[in-house]
């Protein structure tokens, strides 16, 4: 009877253990899909928000880049950026709740209101009418688009930190369900073991989902790295914690280039590569992250100004190496821009932008790594304005004009070509150095219409020159955007024939960059006007980074050592050692070797030792004008050296 009383003791125990573990595993279960569901909805109505950001940041730049240049491809990626902004809407209406909507009509509201005026806005720059533009600017497109980025912004923000507290809810659900485990577990005694296995696998479940929820909501899912809010979360506690911290904003030149030309797949497999490198150029207790695109950021606590620079820069190296694709090999640059805190910026955000202001300062000005100064802002706003003027200057007929320099074979002292450098003189400023205005131009497709200048007014001269029996090559520089324009070799094939210049007195000089930019469009381009018989020449060897491999298969007749190290080369050993070896590789590369930065008598004897061709410096003549070179040619008795 005891025994019978005993069994079913046992029974009513074993049934409200299975009870009591049933209770907990539904609690646990319901709990943790409703926080698991809580979480991936903020994650996503983040990521929305985000999209909103990012669509309206590139409504801002197509319309700096309509004032700028006013164009139809231009207008049309404005209008692309706003389509983005309404389909990041729609997701915002969808995916969020009542007080999501009612934020979604405000933004759909400012967004009607943003668009009239960028119409008006738009007409004005079309009709030249800048007065009416800033107004129009001020009064209405200002004010709408710093109304929806705050109210993006601020949801964004509010959404991940939704996210991060289902998160923790998620974790206290945990808890809840190992304790009375626990305890039931004690209460079963020995009968109920088989009952802790039960229970430790949906434990180890728990963890493994709320682990997964954690990380799906903070962390890029392409890359593995963590996401805006993750870096933005992480930098604001740096700043809060330590005495100083940096930030790094990276983006990848020419991506694009990637995606279209090769695929998706590849521009992905790229992504990944990016990251997985920079994650192991940094310190351990770094934070690397991609933001979007191809954009990412490094977050350097306890690290100074200095300091950051210097990560920076090897970062940057690292990324110079080539990416193996698979099945496609591929050279890509980055711009690294620096931002220090306290000294820049003391919030998240703030510095966030401080490091931006500085990326794009690098991407202008092609220097790799810009640390953040604050005139860089003014900076920004002065070369719109120089852009401006350049290209009145080309409609104008008394401001540009081109200078010679002369280049001469060091064996014989004969003159055999000269090269055309661009001269600016400013109607206020006065004279305007090229390192001032060219890198404006390449930022813009303003250089494809200087180069097509420079080329026009190269090849006039050389058909004056023929016409008063002087037979002188010219040699024009090309940027990396010109070599990239498909229809390049017909442009310069047509100024051939306009001016009855035949195509061997032209040289076209392309830098080791410029080639590396896109090494198989760069390479066919080069085929294609090398066999209309122009020459070419590789310039400023020695200051980018190439690759012989592609140098070998390049149709190039001349390699140009860049003047840095032709200089020094007979005070600095080093220097000599470096032009001993691009005169060596461009002889076994069967090149002719060309000198540049030649000042003196000393530099003159030493090339010829070293077996190099050709020499241009100041030490010959300093550039100038047609006319003037026509007399110095004479007053030199080069005559028969070119005719």
């Amino acid at each position: 009877m005891a025994g019978s009383r005993r069994q079913r003791y046992a029974v009513a125990g074993l049934a409200t253990v299975l009870l009591a573990l049933t209770a907990v595993s539904t609690f646990g279960s319901v709990a943790t899909r409703h926080a698991a569901r809580e979480a991936r909805t903020a994650s996503l109505l983040a990521d929305a928000y985000d999209q909103a950001h990012d669509a309206l940041a590139l409504e801002k730049i197509a319309e700096q880049q309509y004032r700028i240049e006013p164009t139809k491809a231009h207008r049309a990626e404005h209008a692309d950026a706003a389509a983005r902004l309404d389909a990041a809407v729609v997701k915002i209406r969808a995916r969020g709740d009542g007080d999501d909507r009612a934020l979604a009509a405000q933004v759909a509201t400012l967004q009607t209101q943003y668009r009239g005026g960028m119409n008006d806005l738009f007409n004005a720059v079309d009709l030249h009418d800048f007065v009416l533009v800033q107004r129009i600017d001020l009064t209405v497109i200002d004010p709408a688009s710093a109304a929806i980025d705050d109210l993006v912004q601020t949801a964004a923000a509010e959404h991940t930190a939704n996210a991060a507290r289902a998160a923790d809810r998620l974790d206290d659900v945990e808890q809840v369900v190992f304790v009375a485990t626990i305890c039931t577990f004690a209460v079963g005694l020995a009968g109920l073991a088989w009952f802790s296995l039960l229970a430790a696998g949906y434990q180890r479940r728990l963890l493994r989902q709320a682990a997964a929820s954690e990380h799906q909501a903070l962390h890029d899912p392409l890359t593995g790295l963590p996401n805006r809010s993750l870096f933005i979360t992480r930098t604001a506690e740096a700043i809060d914690t330590q005495v100083t911290a940096s930030v790094l904003m990276l983006d990848l030149d020419r991506f694009k280039e990637v995606n279209d030309t090769l695929g998706h797949h590849y521009g992905d497999e790229l992504l990944r590569q990016v990251a997985a490198r920079a994650a192991a150029a940094v310190r351990a207790g770094d934070t690397v992250a991609r933001l979007a695109g191809d954009e990412f950021a490094v977050l350097l606590p306890g690290t100074d100004a200095g300091a950051a620079t210097d990560l920076a820069q090897r970062l940057q190296q690292e990324l110079h190496r080539s990416f193996d694709l698979g099945d496609v090999i591929v050279d890509v640059e980055a711009s690294v821009g620096v931002a220090h805190a306290p000294t820049d910026a003391g919030t998240a955000e703030a510095l966030l932008r401080c490091a931006d202001v500085a990326m794009y300062a690098a991407k202008d000005t092609k220097n790799g790594v810009v640390a953040y100064l604050p005139t860089l802002q003014t900076e920004a706003s002065s070369r719109l304005v120089l852009l401006g003027d350049l290209r009145r200057a080309l409609d104008a007929t008394d401001q540009l004009s081109l200078h010679y320099q002369p280049k001469v074979r060091l064996g014989s002292g004969e003159l055999c070509g000269v090269e055309a450098l661009m001269r600016w003189r400013h109607p206020a400023r006065g004279p305007i150095a090229p390192g001032e205005f060219i890198p404006v131009a390449e930022n813009t497709g303003l250089i494809n219409r200087l180069t097509r200048y420079v080329l026009h007014q190269a090849l006039s001269q050389v058909r004056a020159w023929l016409d008063a029996g002087l037979e002188i090559p010219v040699a024009v520089n090309l940027s990396p955007r010109c070599l990239l324009d498909a229809s390049l070799v017909d442009q310069v094939a047509v100024m051939l024939a306009e001016h009855e210049v035949p195509a061997t007195l032209l040289r076209l000089e392309v830098t080791e960059s410029a080639v590396m930019a896109n090494p198989a469009l760069a390479t066919s381009t080069l085929h294609e006007l090398h066999a209309l018989g122009i020459q070419l020449s590789i310039d400023d060897y020695g200051t980018g980074y190439s690759s012989m491999v592609y140098l070998k298969q390049l149709p190039v007749d001349e390699l140009k050592v860049d003047r840095a190290f032709v200089m020094h080369m007979d005070t600095d050993r080093d220097d000599a050692m470096l032009v001993r070896g691009a005169i060596e590789l461009g002889h076994n590369l069967g090149m002719t070797v060309v000198a540049e930065g030649v000042e003196g008598a000393a530099h003159v004897a030493a090339l010829r030792d070293l077996g190099c061709d050709i020499a241009q410096g100041y030490h010959y003549a300093r550039p100038m004008p047609g006319a003037d070179l026509t007399e110095w040619i004479r007053s030199q008795d080069l005559t028969s050296a070119v005719a």
